[in-house]
């Protein structure tokens, strides 16, 4: 594991973000695995073991395709490459992180993993590394996202995973995670909770970036060798933020612009905690988050179940103040029209979740001038067989 590429403020500090606030209970367990994840980036033998499941298991690299239908009718001069994060193995980029993850957990001698999942895809890449690990495997997920998302519910059980499904609040991935945290505090001798996003109290946002962070080092150098140039844009959808960060960080100390992009949602709601929240405590750290005028976390809305969590991660929402990052959004309709305009036009299904980054680079480069030839590359974060029944209601 590489040391980290994104700059701090001292531990689990960026900016004035991040932090721990959490039960004591859970205090030791977190400097277990802090000094965990440093004793791994110091040992050679853990960089190999990963970098070899990373390509025998998962698949890496993962292709930077270039999308010529797409450029000829979004902007015929752009230049417009898509990350296939897609075509991992478990069909997201959240098996980088969980890969991680449970090589850590055995290091550790954890015999239990807990996740939370909105989308699924964190809950099969986790259900995936536990069988492959030979670790009890127990996924909390949202009544509401097991109805959406039954694939995946299905995948993870033939997985050998526990899917327990979460009824309190709004039944979505905020309660799922407050569930999977619950647990983790009551059995957190012989427990790791795999988080699947830049979220969480340190060192889960440091930790998972650094997983994630192989999309950004492949990108940079893929682009390069294609074009001989850097991108002018990056673009990503944003949820609690772990694909975006995984190709930001290839970028960070260039010249590119970097865009995150959140669910608008619809008139049901929406889940944009940087566009529209402000700075507050979800989930063991201080970031940007949706609330009232009390503090209470306003729920989140998004067609998109992985993205419609009412928070996101605090190396975020420092890019945000920062102004290194640019954070807009983009709603529902959008979103699913760019998903069946990309896989009829591509022959590529693209999650509901990643349709928010093409709908705005679709959206950008209608306003671009037309002599422009800008070069894009949008992180393709999962593939869309997941969300099929949604797809199928909504299109004609």
């Amino acid at each position: 594991m590489n040391p980290s590429i994104l700059r701090t403020d001292g531990p689990g500090r960026f900016g004035g973000y991040g932090g721990q606030f959490v039960p004591e209970t859970l205090v030791p367990c977190l400097q277990e695995l802090d000094e965990a994840r440093l004793a791994a980036a110091a040992d050679p033998s853990f960089a190999a073991e990963l970098a070899l499941l990373s390509a025998d298991y998962a698949g890496r690299p993962t292709p930077l395709y270039r999308a010529r239908r797409l450029e000829q009718a979004w902007a015929p001069r752009a230049r417009l490459y898509l990350k296939r994060e897609d075509l991992n193995h478990t069909g997201s980029h959240k098996i980088n992180n969980c890969l991680g993850q449970i090589l850590l957990a055995v290091r550790m001698g954890k015999t239990r993993i807990v996740a939370e999942t909105g989308a699924g895809q964190h809950g099969v890449a986790t259900a995936t590394v536990c069988a492959l690990a030979g670790l009890e495997c127990v996924v909390y997920m949202g009544q509401v996202d097991v109805a959406r998302q039954a694939p995946n519910v299905a995948r993870m059980r033939l997985l050998g995973a526990q899917v327990v499904t979460v009824t309190a609040g709004s039944a979505t991935l905020k309660d799922a995670t407050s569930e999977a945290i619950r647990d983790w505090v009551t059995n957190v001798k012989g427990t790791h909770y795999i988080i699947g996003s830049t979220v969480g109290p340190h060192p889960y946002p440091t930790l998972v970036r650094d997983f994630q962070a192989v999309i950004g080092r492949e990108a940079r150098a893929q682009i390069l060798a294609k074009e001989g140039r850097l991108p002018d844009r990056v673009i990503a959808c944003v949820g609690g933020g772990s694909n975006a960060l995984g190709i930001f960080s290839g970028f960070l100390d260039d010249p590119v612009g970097l865009f995150g992009v959140e669910a608008a949602g619809s008139g049901l709601g929406h889940s944009q905690a940087l566009g529209r929240g402000r700075p507050g405590v979800l989930h063991g750290s201080y970031s940007y988050l949706m609330q009232d005028d009390e503090g209470q976390v306003i729920p989140a809305h998004s067609v998109a179940a992985g993205l419609d969590y009412p928070g996101v991660g605090p190396e975020h929402s420092h890019l945000k103040d920062s102004a290194r990052a640019d954070y807009r959004g983009v709603d529902d309709a959008a979103a699913l029209a760019a998903c069946a305009e990309v896989s009829r036009l591509e022959g590529i299904i693209p999650a509901l979740e990643s349709s928010h980054a093409l709908a705005f680079c679709k959206e950008q480069l209608a306003k671009e001038d037309p002599h422009a030839a800008p070069l894009v590359i949008v992180n393709l974060s999962g593939r869309g067989d997941k969300d099929l029944a949604g797809l199928t209601e909504a299109t004609p």
